[in-house]
């Protein structure tokens, strides 16, 4: 038996426990992971929540993360005892996920662990921070560099904004931070951020042409604020759109691309190729400051984590919320 979260759904509607399961209710053609650690992420919060059908398929074990150790393998790439990071795949939706001790996947989806990264320490970046990675990267594939001008990030004081400024800090760029939390301005600028703006300044509707100021953008919020991000970008600037906390939709025109050429790329964290995600991690592995990660991090218990997903879609959590399964 293994602990987990579970989500089921009847006629009366959804409810998620904290279950013991049996480990042969675990598909047994597939890699068995020791789960150390998972997350919460934004989706994680919409599965738990019921706020958003994510959930394709019941019962089902929530989180789209998790880091631990193979317990058994019949694939030759994997030993026991290989310490493996798993984010995405359609886990948490179509697939068991890492809410749980216990954790069976597809032997392509993991990346092997750098030598310096733990299971907690990759669990306190989790998805939210290799997204950050995947943004970071395509703003540098782009070609901008740090003498281009600022970076803005919005969601600042969220996962992927916490993890972005900290990388883009560390790469030598200037960053700008967008945030309705004008309490974090210490802990922002202590991740790296340059200067503060609030939310609102980019959330209301705007000229579809505005002023250049951004040589390019990560943006976790989507709607009326990437529109503007958009609309204020560098000529031949890049905007890294990777969430949808403010809106899924995209309220903007084609001016800032054909009179700017500005590009938007859609950063995809859920089925990344192979050689994508290895990247990004040795970007994390190499410039993320493990201090300062460990100042965006909350640690709770896995039977905490249900009642924690209503705080996370209310944007009332800072940085990332780190799940101990075995607590």
């Amino acid at each position: 038996m293994f602990k987990a979260i579970q989500i089921d759904r009847s006629d009366d509607g959804q409810t998620v426990k904290l279950a013991d399961i049996d480990r042969t209710e675990l598909p047994h053609d597939k890699l068995l992971i020791q789960v150390d650690y998972s997350t919460l992420n934004y989706k994680d919060g919409l599965a738990l929540s019921g706020a958003s059908p994510v959930v394709r398929t019941f019962p089902m074990v929530p989180g789209i993360d998790l880091a631990g150790t193979v317990l058994e393998s019949q694939d030759p790439r994997w030993q026991p005892g290989d310490r493996v990071v798993v984010n995405g795949w359609g886990m948490g939706e179509v697939h068991w996920g890492g809410l749980a001790q216990l954790a069976a996947v597809d032997p392509v989806w993991p990346v092997k662990l750098p030598d310096s990264i733990d299971s907690r320490t990759a669990m306190a970046i989790g998805t939210a921070g290799y997204t950050a990675a995947l943004c970071v990267d395509a703003l540098v594939d782009h070609g901008i560099e740090p003498s281009a001008g600022d970076i803005l990030v919005t969601g600042a004081s969220g996962g992927v904004g916490s993890v972005a400024i900290a990388l883009l800090a560390a790469a030598g760029f200037r960053v700008i931070a967008s945030t309705g939390k004008t309490t974090e301005r210490e802990y922002l600028e202590d991740l790296g951020a340059a200067d503060i703006i609030d939310r609102e300044s980019l959330s209301e509707k705007g000229k579809p042409l505005q002023k250049e100021r951004w040589a390019g953008v990560v943006d976790a919020v989507g709607g009326q604020t990437l529109a503007n991000a958009c609309a204020a970008t560098q000529y031949r600037g890049a905007v890294a759109a990777c969430g949808l906390a403010e809106s899924p939709s995209l309220p903007a025109t084609v001016m800032p691309f054909i009179l700017r050429g500005i590009t938007l790329y859609g950063i995809d964290s859920v089925m990344a190729p192979m050689h994508v995600r290895i990247r990004a991690w040795e970007r994390l592995e190499r410039d993320l400051n493990r201090a300062k990660l460990e100042s965006m991090v909350t640690e709770i218990a896995l039977g905490d984590a249900p009642g924690m997903a209503s705080e996370l879609l209310s944007g009332k959590v800072r940085g990332r919320l780190l799940v101990n399964v075995n607590r």
